[in-house]
């Protein structure tokens, strides 16, 4: 056998954090079903055997590239939800321009975005993105409620409309961003959302 032989039978060595960071991006950019297994492996270097020996399948890539993401980018968005030192209000608010800062790349949210048809070769990852937009909206009526119990929001706030609203307004910064909107018109969306507040819970 000649080195050369050797040398093609070898695996190939790659980082598998760097890959799959690499298709978290193509993700980002094209959506699950937008990603080709083509786009995937130019991206990450490496080819389609290797991909499906490491990762499994496109689905198990995407999970874990979703993954990822949401524990890179979405702490940041959920930790300002988490703050008990301000009042519900600037808590929601503080997500909504951490999201539009981030957005304000042009490419939106994964979550949001990763998956906007449900198909049948889709349909898992899509009620999984769904899910996880609904924690989000989950995470903005217990704050809602937690500003209840602190007394910055009145009792009679119908707490699941408010949090409906605020998740809706969290989702179309994405989609805004991904048809162009910059950053600034993303925070004047943001704006107009929080000048909503008094109205939304000024009713109660």
């Amino acid at each position: 056998m000649t080195a050369t032989t050797k040398e093609r039978g070898r695996p190939r060595k790659f980082d598998r954090d760097q890959v799959l960071r690499q298709a978290m991006e193509v993700f980002l950019d094209r959506g699950y079903d937008g990603a080709s297994l083509g786009d995937l492996t130019a991206a990450m270097g490496i080819n389609a055997p290797s991909l499906y020996a490491t990762f499994g399948c496109k689905e198990a890539l995407f999970r874990e590239a979703l993954d990822l993401y949401v524990n890179s980018a979405g702490p940041r968005t959920r930790d300002e939800l988490h703050k008990s030192d301000v009042s519900a209000r600037a808590a929601i608010e503080a997500m909504l321009r951490e999201a539009a800062k981030r957005f304000g790349n042009g490419r939106g949210c994964l979550v949001v975005l990763g998956a906007t048809h449900r198909t049948a070769d889709n349909e898992a990852i899509f009620h999984d993105l769904a899910e996880r937009r609904n924690e989000t909206q989950s995470l903005i009526r217990r704050r809602l409620k937690q500003g209840v119990a602190d007394g910055d929001v009145p009792a009679a706030t119908d707490i699941g409309t408010v949090a409906a609203f605020y998740a809706t307004v969290l989702n179309g910064l994405s989609l805004q961003a991904r048809d162009g909107a910059s950053r600034k018109q993303l925070m004047g969306v943001v704006d107009c959302a929080m000048k909503a507040w008094q109205g939304l819970l000024g009713a109660a």
